[in-house]
């Protein structure tokens, strides 16, 4: 038996465009799709770096997985008086972070890189051509196992670097937390609802989850996950979450 999904909560920023298939899914399902970040990121600062005992400038390559290893790996060379060549090379997860270096550099197509499916596995065939590249992925504290993995099935070596840190993110008291379905993408997120609802008991609440990780996670809280992505049938959230809905719709209604 079915339960009617009204209200559901995405533990992600809200998007910045209104292209967004999340908006397309809330109108053509007429549900209501709320955002909220369970995490936040904080920067993790030169002397905390330093015992990492790695040091930038032996790399000639640098691969980034999202904005935010962007604006922390400049701010961390700032701090630590590095000044990066202009022959350093970047590699990024999609044309979007890639673009985002703008903000940094002088943007040239010749040291600039990206996945052109925007996944990571699309970026291994890049890296692919480029073996002779020391590269340096930047990331934070709570690594995600997917990343490795895919990168390690490159033709390439990389070193790690964990420049910011991932934590949960606080609610208020007053905040009002009634949903039919939350949406995690990350272990941490899971640890947040612990957090900040202690008392939280699942019942008919559905829970989806991006990542191999986060669903471990939910399973070990003792919560029920009742979809999971990617899948070869829907390698994104948004792709699952509108299947997940329409199966729903079949269902005889409790």
């Amino acid at each position: 038996m079915a339960v009617k999904i009204n209200k559901i909560l995405v533990s992600q920023p809200k998007p910045t465009t209104e292209k967004s298939p999340y908006f397309d899914i809330s109108e053509k399902y007429n549900v209501q799709i709320d955002f909220r970040p369970f995490i936040k990121v904080e920067p993790i600062h030169a002397k905390e770096f330093r015992t990492q005992k790695i040091s930038i400038l032996d790399y000639t390559a640098i691969i980034f997985n999202a904005r935010h290893g962007i604006d922390h790996f400049f701010r961390l060379c700032e701090e630590l008086r590095v000044t990066v060549p202009e022959t350093m090379k970047y590699f990024c997860v999609s044309e979007s972070v890639a673009l985002y270096l703008q903000r940094y550099i002088h943007y040239r197509k010749r040291k600039v890189f990206f996945s052109p499916t925007g996944k990571l596995p699309g970026l291994v065939p890049v890296l692919n051509k480029h073996v002779d590249e020391k590269y340096l992925l930047i990331t934070s504290n709570v690594v995600n196992e997917e990343v490795i993995t895919t990168l390690e099935s490159s033709k390439c070596s990389f070193d790690k670097a964990i420049m910011y840190q991932t934590v949960a993110n606080e609610f208020s008291s007053e905040e009002e937390f009634e949903y039919d379905m939350l949406l995690f993408f990350s272990p941490v997120g899971i640890a947040s609802l612990k957090k900040n609802f202690p008392k939280f008991k699942q019942g008919r609440v559905k829970i989806g989850c991006f990542g191999s990780t986060t669903a471990q996670a939910i399973r070990d809280a003792g919560l029920r996950l009742d979809l999971e992505a990617p899948t070869a049938e829907a390698p994104s959230m948004t792709m699952a979450l509108e299947n997940f809905l329409k199966e729903n719709l079949k269902r005889p209604r409790k």
